[in-house]
């Protein structure tokens, strides 16, 4: 069977209640599916008929029908104000069928509290409350997720997503705070590490940013390219050849010095220092890239610098008051061994280069950053074409 592709649109309430995390580690746990792309964006009322509309008419029954309404009503603009939703491109087989699955069903009738047990994301994060005095009577509903049945549904939807999105930028400015020159803006990558097999850690490392209260404003799923990755990293070249290279001068004279049995002069271990350790220390800073991308700088030609990378990451736009520092406490020490416990990194690092997770640590390193990834640029809307193209 052929691969397809589906999504999972998750809603503006469990945006704005920060529950993105952990709906993205039950996709990614009970799912082999890839997760190929995620966009946060603002649906406009005319966007939001259109998908209530497209609900409506695949089948009379209770459920579309309730969420054909819900859609109408809530995820458009309210007061003004646009509110943030989040789209989630899956790929593999049988797409519909396992998010389907993963986000559970909807219950059309009266179902005991106690008999709920919260094993899909619909039994954990949304709510269908009926009235007491009449158990056909929806007083209260919230999804939580949005996910199609069957492919031909979910290549209709996609459509739809990508004649929206298109073009669009990929930050969502949809709030006008009291106090603006207190806002800041910070840039995450959840680094590769945490994308070679299914698992919970991407949604737990945005769950633990979660207890900052900032917003996402931005998501994407990126691969660096070889020459994003340099210039991203350019600036720790030289912190570790000034920080690395001595080091390892001296450890290569120890070793020669054990070996031959005689003493190395001062002039030979600087001139040790100067070249073997600031070799090495080139090692690590063509490590740190081809962790990033997936390619070595020094077994790649120019004409591949510009190619999409071999390695996943995931990058995210926070907002708010203090951003950069408050991003940073949650994200812990550069080396996982020495930051505090309860940190991303204390929690998932393996050491100072597979550390998990980046942030910014200024805003200026923001600006930088957000440049080189192009962070106002998503390509879900592509990706979304060229599978539709060949459905």
């Amino acid at each position: 069977m052929s691969e397809g592709l589906s999504y999972v649109l998750v809603t503006p309430y469990t945006v704005a209640k920060s529950r993105t995390g952990g709906v993205l580690s039950r996709l990614m746990m009970r799912t082999d599916l890839e997760l190929v792309g995620a966009q946060i964006f603002a649906p406009d009322q005319d966007f939001a008929d259109r998908y209530s509309l497209s609900l409506r008419e695949r089948a009379p029954q209770n459920q579309l029908v309730l969420l054909a309404d819900y859609v109408k009503q809530y995820l458009g603009p309210s007061g003004g104000r646009p509110h943030r939703s989040l789209l989630l491109l899956f790929r593999g087989e049988n797409p519909c069928e396992q998010l389907l699955n993963a986000c559970g069903h909807l219950y059309t009738k009266h179902v005991e509290v106690d008999a709920l047990v919260g094993e899909t994301i619909r039994d954990t994060y949304s709510d269908l409350i009926f009235s007491a005095d009449n158990p056909d009577e929806v007083r209260y509903f919230e999804p939580a997720v949005l996910t199609p049945r069957k492919q031909d549904e979910a290549n209709n939807d996609l459509r739809m997503f990508a004649d929206f999105l298109g073009g669009r930028e990929n930050l969502v400015q949809n709030v006008v705070y009291p106090d603006p020159e207190k806002i800041e803006r910070t840039l995450v990558i959840i680094k590769p590490d945490n994308w070679i097999h299914n698992s919970s850690r991407p949604g737990a490392i945005i769950d633990m940013f979660s207890r900052t209260g900032l917003r996402i404003i931005g998501i994407k799923v990126h691969r660096f390219s070889l020459a994003q990755a340099l210039e991203f990293y350019g600036p720790v070249e030289a912190v570790l050849k000034e920080k690395l290279a001595q080091n390892f001068g001296k450890k290569a004279i120890e070793l020669l010095q054990k070996e031959f049995h005689f003493t190395i002069s001062k002039e030979l271990g600087n001139l040790l220092g100067a070249s073997f350790g600031a070799e090495c220390a080139r090692d690590q800073f063509h490590q740190i890239v081809e962790f990033m991308s997936g390619k070595r700088p020094n077994e790649n030609t120019t004409e591949d610098l510009d190619e999409k990378g071999e390695t996943k990451s995931m990058i995210l736009v926070y907002e708010g008051e203090g951003a950069v520092n408050k991003i940073r406490d949650v994200l812990g020490a550069t080396d996982p061994h020495q930051a505090s416990y309860g940190t991303v990194r204390r929690e998932f690092g393996s050491n100072v280069m597979v550390n998990t997770a980046h942030a910014s640590d200024s805003s200026e390193s923001y600006e930088r950053e957000q440049k080189i990834v192009r962070i106002n640029q998503n390509s879900l809307s592509t990706i979304i074409m060229d599978h539709v193209g060949k459905a």
